[in-house]
């Protein structure tokens, strides 16, 4: 259910009335600044409810703020996701274990975010978006505080799969925050600088833990995030307001269901997230086992790789206010496929070359895949659309991939896996001109 029907006498932009099909009286209710006012009306009362937000008109002085804070907790939260990636090739030496079995823990921790998701999609509109983003970062921390005491490489397969529950909780229910908080208009530049914070993140990690691999074990650099995990759960608590959205989950699960855009989506997601971070996961493997580079060169490697994606995702996000989503998605994928295929094909002279530019493509596309969802889903479902198209995109794309890459590297090589997803993500490029419902004027 989308609401923009006015209340007279109070802004339109700020404050909005949601009334079920076929309203005969009842309980009207107005969320206006934060305060609830009820209005009892004629009997009989019949189910009602309202969800609103006030609205940053302009990205600017407090709106930045916030979004910042925003910035701040997914930065934090796909950090702590990615982190097992740069230091994957000292536990592969620790626990003595192959390329597949080593990978095999990003299996559960897709398990653990999928299956965290789906349930977030469901319930956090009704416990709470903020809730439900608290508690992810409590079970984080937890998670975190809990890894340096791992003795033997089968218990990582339950630290990954809370590290990865934990993670899941946090998407559907902080979508539905930006969504609220900023107009329409800002969508794309609003989620654009939002999601910079997963670029920034895939950047800056393997430089983190390289620096911190100076003075801890691998085992230690958990700690710290523990610690950074706590700090910002409780600014958070401190800052913002509750916000909670009911719908008929039956309803809105059946509707997506049959959308024909709903399963576009959930196909492009899992050959994106394969082609980002399935390759990214596997990549430190791939450059010391396989191309014979230091542990060292390889995070440096993987982290400037990705830093020329940081500006080319906020400036996708900016793009898109203005030209046709479509059209700049499947371009975007074309080209990130013909750079993945090369990536494949490059000797350890050139790897880095085209890391660079497979990052800059490919970064590109997340942003703009959730600015699609924003605008292909309602208030009320975007919730729900998120916590299960993200879910089975990183089953596939975050989980099964990077497995088979290891199965790959065991059985042929690396490069034949990389070389063959690359073709993958451009056959499938073409879907992204399917989906017409997301033609601008």
């Amino acid at each position: 259910m989308d609401c923009k029907e006015p209340i007279p006498n109070l802004s339109p932009t700020n404050t909005r009335r949601c009334q079920p099909p076929g309203f005969i009286g009842g309980l009207q209710a107005v969320i206006h600044d934060g305060i609830l006012i009820r209005n009892l009306l004629k009997w009989p009362v019949l189910p009602s409810y309202v969800i609103v937000m006030r609205r940053y008109s302009e990205l600017k002085g407090k709106a930045l703020g916030f979004l910042l804070l925003l910035w701040s907790l997914w930065f934090l939260n796909f950090s702590g996701r990615i982190i097992f990636s740069p230091i994957l090739p000292l536990i592969e030496d620790e626990f003595l274990v192959s390329h597949a079995k080593a990978t095999s823990i990003f299996i559960f921790q897709s398990i653990g975010y999928g299956f965290a998701m789906t349930l977030s999609g469901f319930y956090s509109g009704r416990v709470g978006f903020k809730k439900a983003i608290l508690l992810s970062f409590v079970i984080s921390a937890c998670t975190s505080f809990f890894t340096p005491f791992v003795k033997a490489f089968s218990a990582f397969y339950i630290v990954v799969l809370m590290n990865g529950f934990a993670a899941g909780i946090y998407m559907p229910a902080i979508m539905p925050l930006i969504r609220e908080h900023f107009i329409e208009k800002n969508w794309g530049k609003a989620i654009s600088l939002y999601d910079s914070a997963a670029s920034i993140s895939i950047f800056s990690v393997p430089f983190i833990v390289l620096f911190l691999l100076h003075y801890f074990s691998w085992r230690g650099i958990f700690g710290i995030l523990g610690v950074a995990f706590l700090a910002i759960l409780i600014l958070f608590s401190l800052i913002g307001d509750e916000l909670k959205i009911r719908e008929p989950h039956k309803t809105v699960f059946e509707g997506l269901m049959t959308r024909k855009s709903f399963w576009t989506m959930v196909i492009i997601m899992s050959v994106v997230m394969g082609a980002n971070m399935g390759i990214y996961y596997i990549l430190p493997l791939y450059l010391t086992k396989e191309l014979f580079l230091s542990i060292g060169y390889a995070n440096g490697l993987l982290g400037i790789s990705r830093f020329g994606g940081i500006g080319v995702a906020i400036v996708c996000g900016f793009l898109v206010d203005r030209f046709n989503l479509r059209k700049i998605m499947f371009i975007l994928m074309v080209i990130s496929g013909l750079f993945t295929i090369l990536l494949g094909i490059a000797s350890a002279t050139f790897v880095g070359i085209m890391l660079f530019l497979q990052a800059i493509f490919i970064t590109g596309i997340m942003p703009i895949a959730f600015v699609c969802m924003a605008k292909l889903f309602a208030r009320g479902t975007i919730s729900m659309a998120i916590g299960l198209i993200v879910p089975l995109g990183t089953l596939f794309g975050t989980g099964l991939i990077p497995n088979l890459l290891g199965f790959s590297g065991d059985l042929l090589s690396f490069r034949f896996g990389i070389v063959a997803l690359g073709v993958l993500l451009t056959l499938t490029s073409w879907l992204a001109l399917s989906m017409k419902d997301l033609e601008q004027p």
